[in-house]
């Protein structure tokens, strides 16, 4: 796991070293280990090295070929790379290191573009071609690792985080006012390639991008839809395919540790690496809070405190938060919808002593239906096909199961027409300017995207495609602000495939989700985990933190600020006004109050510069 970035000047001027290195100095957090660069007629490629596979010069970047025409730059990981080695050295290949960055090059070399197919693993990288004068660029299937880029007239620029882009672009930054939008209307970012900054879009997961005689071409090389086929999938199948997954990802040269919420996801890593894989000594960091606060789950993690040999607690303040909060917004550099990313941040910051790499329950929600507005896309898909009996059965299950009508509130929502939805949820905002959703409803895609589903199987594809990589964002984000590499075992492209195309029922089951993932995990994971009606994940008291006199006195300096009123997106009184409410505990709005903050804070840092 590293920090990449490059320039290509599409008319073949020379590129200035300053502008790489200032690039290199922007994102030096991703890489505080090793640092390269390498400059040649119109090509500049930069990168900082965080060191996890062959810790020796061997795995020096900018990496050359050995006969000298490629030069490539890789931030991530290829887990089976030892597997592809001895392949690659039966054809022929010889090596001069033990790193995986040369088993990807000499991949490409011997293969060309479809060596993508043969990775296992999460990688963005950039080839440069010195007898062609071309560039190739590559994202791996689901978006695990960034890759940033924009176009400048005639030069194109690239990295792993958008900050080292501001460094390099002449222009002044800007906002995207049709992401503030879906951001704020619907709670989503990342559904599209656009981010937050005008002109600074991502390659999008799956896609390879080429530049050759001064023309760039982004093509699709992975298509998640066209992999998925019906199956039926034992559960122990998916057990071994999780376990297989895991033991790949603890391949590392320096110590591997664990993000363990207490869910089912997490904890089932952390049983398959006690019970399973002899790692019981594995570091794990959990976020608590004090006893009966609605978002604690130190009770189901102590359940491993005789397992786990290094189990450590993290403990997030709102004070913390308020110290912190300038940093914080900073280092994410683009606007989110919750704090919880703020409890991840802390873990990061605490488990840097300890690890470089962090195991985490990511993709799990999203392959398994771990979500419960999934409970009201299957009921409304249960009632369109005509099935009744299971309809009733289903919805009647989530009721008493969870004491809660959500799954059918879901189900009616999900059944509007696109045009509904988003009427519904501007009513809901009720602070939003006229005119800024009269210039942004209608180009909106997140409803299609997101919203329109005809079954399950569509939702969790649309789901993965669209919705997945803003948490991958932020897992990012925030280990690699601290120097730790993350890793996703439900992200393993070989159990995403199996997950999705088995049956309905895998995913959802009498009011439970994830009814293949619980089956598998029978025996191994503590019964009180296995069977948790409840979904938190890492989550902060953020309703009550807001209410204290801390924040009181920092948000209403945010809303009464000339700033804040002069952007004509939210209405600074009405934003006020229900701020008031939930002070008065009338309302609880935490995640609103937080977008209104966020993103006052993130224009004033990024964009009023």
């Amino acid at each position: 796991m590293c920090g990449i970035c490059g320039i290509f000047n599409l008319d073949h001027q020379p590129v200035i070293e300053a502008s790489v290195t200032g690039m290199m100095d922007a994102i030096r957090h991703r890489g505080p280990d090793d640092d390269g660069r390498f400059l040649e007629n119109s090509v500049g490629l930069g990168f900082v090295r965080l060191s996890i596979i062959d810790l020796s010069p061997g795995g020096h970047q900018p990496m050359v070929s050995q006969d000298e025409r490629y030069v490539l730059v890789f931030n991530g990981e290829i887990y089976n790379h030892i597997e592809l080695r001895k392949e690659l050295e039966h054809l022929g290949s010889r090596f001069r290191s033990h790193s995986d960055t040369e088993v990807l090059l000499e991949s490409y070399i011997q293969w060309g573009d479809q060596c993508l197919h043969r990775f296992n693993g999460a990688f963005a990288f950039a080839i440069y071609d010195r007898k062609e004068r071309s560039l190739f660029c590559a994202r791996d299937r689901f978006g695990v690792k960034p890759f940033y880029y924009s176009i400048e007239g005639k030069t194109f620029i690239f990295a792993s985080e958008p900050i080292a882009l501001l460094k390099a672009r002449k222009k002044a930054p800007a906002a995207d006012h049709q992401r503030i939008y879906d951001f704020l209307v619907f709670n989503r970012t990342d559904h599209d390639p656009e981010s937050f900054f005008e002109d600074i879009v991502k390659l999008p997961h799956g896609h390879v991008l080429k530049i050759s005689d001064g023309k760039v071409l982004v093509e699709r090389w992975y298509d998640l839809a066209a992999r998925i086929s019906p199956r039926s999938l034992a559960p122990y199948e998916y057990y071994d395919m999780l376990r297989s997954s895991i033991s790949l990802r603890m391949r590392s040269d320096v110590p591997v540790g664990l993000t363990l919420s207490g869910g089912l996801d997490s904890s089932s890593i952390a049983s398959i690496l006690c019970k399973d894989l002899g790692a019981a000594d594995i570091h794990t960091f959990s976020a608590v809070y004090q006893k009966g606060t609605p978002c604690d789950e130190s009770a189901y993690v102590e359940l491993f405190r005789g397992q786990l040999k290094n189990l450590h607690l993290i403990y997030p303040v709102h004070d913390e938060l308020l110290r912190d909060i300038g940093r914080f917004v900073a280092d994410q550099q683009e606007p989110f919808g919750t704090t919880s990313i703020y409890a991840s941040y802390k873990i990061m910051s605490e488990a840097s002593s300890d690890v470089k790499v962090m195991l985490n329950g990511q993709g799990a929600d999203e392959t398994l239906a771990g979500y419960e507005d999934f409970h009201g896309i299957y009921q409304l898909q249960l009632l369109r096909s005509g099935r009744l009996a299971r309809f009733f059965s289903e919805s009647s299950a989530f009721i008493s199961t969870h004491r809660s009508l959500y799954g059918l509130k879901a189900a009616l929502y999900y059944g509007l027409p696109g045009k509904l939805q988003t009427s519904v949820r501007v009513r809901d905002k009720g602070y939003l300017s006229p005119g800024f959703v009269k210039r942004h409803a209608a180009s909106s895609t997140v409803t299609r995207k997101i919203f329109r589903f005809k079954n399950m199987d569509e939702a969790l594809l649309g789901h993965m495609e669209h919705k997945l990589e803003h948490l991958l964002k932020w897992d990012d984000r925030n280990t690699m602000r601290f120097g730790i590499e993350a890793r996703n075992p439900f992200l393993d492209y070989r159990l995403v495939e199996a997950t999705l195309g088995s049956p309905d029922e895998a995913k959802i089951s009498r009011g439970y989700t994830k009814s293949i993932l619980r089956a598998a995990m029978k025996g191994v994971l503590p019964e009180k985990i296995r069977t948790r009606k409840d979904k938190i994940g890492f989550a902060t008291p953020e309703a009550e933190w807001f209410r204290t006199p801390g924040f009181r006195k920092m948000i209403l300096e945010v809303l009464e600020s000339e700033s804040f009123r002069s952007r004509g997106i939210i209405d600074p009184e009405k934003a006020k006004s229900l701020y008031e409410r939930h002070c008065a505990k009338k309302i609880s709005i935490s995640k609103e109050v937080w977008k209104w903050v966020n993103l006052e804070l993130w224009f004033r840092k990024f964009i009023d510069r």
